[in-house]
């Protein structure tokens, strides 16, 4: 399962700002569409923030985390880690 020659990665990543209620998770899902290759989920969380669980090639992985950090509302941080992917996504969408 091999993206662009390189090991699939795992990025897990938290949003912090005002972005509820600004149309955050489906520019996400936008993004990653765009980006293609990746399978994963965006959620918002109860305390305000938004959840980005995405798998794929590491450099796209990279270039949603940098869209991340600016993406729609007002971002104020965001953090992120990497893993080894699980390839247990299929697809790129909103979570509930």
């Amino acid at each position: 399962m091999k993206q662009g020659g390189s090991t699939p990665q795992r990025l897990e990543a938290t949003v912090y700002g005002l972005v509820q209620g600004v149309g955050f998770r489906y520019a996400t899902v936008r993004r990653a569409a765009e980006l293609g290759g990746l399978t994963g989920y965006v959620r918002n969380t109860p305390d305000g923030a938004v959840e980005v669980v995405a798998e794929g090639d590491p450099e796209r992985l990279r270039s949603l985390e940098r869209w991340l950090e600016r993406g729609p509302g007002v971002v104020r941080r965001v953090e992120a880690r990497y893993l080894a992917a699980t390839g247990r996504l299929q697809s790129f969408g909103v979570a509930y």
